[in-house]
């Protein structure tokens, strides 16, 4: 379980994380979805069961510091959108779904529990956003060896809605259980390479409101014992 003092409205709320999942292969596009699939297991990535796929990993790795430890130098993060449900309602957050490439190499499952999920304190309620949901816009940026650049943007557009994530993880209409955070799905870089440094920074844009919730952390590479 984890504990985050999430942040809504000005006012901190600490809320109690128990179930912790990980949405892949979310995009609308079925299409570009079968082609980065086989694009994957040209070079040994195992297929998902089903598409889209809902990892369970421990909710302990939530975390909203602005730092994580990760084994050796092959992991890096991505930015998506986070649905938080809380006693009072659905919420939507940043984080990034930090993972090891190379263990995703050899077991995708095995991979997303390998490093911390960071997320951002800042939470907007759901009914704030739904109407207009396909305006808001993901970015991120990533600092290597010092410099800083745009690694990732993209409406959440490209990704499944909520509801229709929510639905397909439920068998049914709903909404997720009290205590549940989903990671939704991300975005293709900017430059068509995977790779990550030493700082990372998510941004979940909402252009009608002029609001931006926003997120930052740096990566500490832990020395390789073997």
């Amino acid at each position: 379980m984890a504990h985050i003092d999430f942040e809504i409205g000005g006012a901190t709320r600490g809320a109690s994380i128990d179930t912790l999942i990980v949405a892949g292969w979310t995009g609308r596009d079925r299409a570009a979805v079968e082609h980065h699939i086989a694009e994957l297991e040209a070079i040994g990535v195992k297929p998902p069961r089903a598409v889209p796929c809902f990892y369970r990993v421990g909710a302990n790795l939530l975390t909203s510091e602005t730092a994580i430890d990760v084994a050796g130098s092959d992991s890096s993060g991505e930015v998506e959108f986070v649905l938080v449900s809380l006693v009072d309602g659905l919420h939507v957050a940043v984080g990034s779904d930090h993972t090891d490439r190379r263990v995703e190499a050899y077991g995708i499952t095995v991979s997303k529990q390998m490093c911390p999920k960071p997320v951002g304190r800042g939470l907007w309620r759901f009914g704030d956003v739904d109407a207009h949901w396909d305006e808001l816009m993901l970015r991120s940026w990533v600092t290597r060896r010092g410099a800083r650049e745009l690694y990732q943007e993209g409406p959440v557009a490209r990704m499944l809605a909520p509801r229709d994530l929510m639905a397909r993880y439920l068998g049914g209409s709903g909404v997720l259980p009290v205590g549940t955070a989903m990671y939704c799905g991300t975005l293709a870089t900017v430059n068509g390479s995977i790779g990550g440094g030493e700082r990372f920074e998510i941004e979940l844009e909402d252009p009608r409101s002029q609001r931006k919730l926003r997120h930052a952390y740096t990566a500490r590479c832990l020395e390789m014992a073997d």
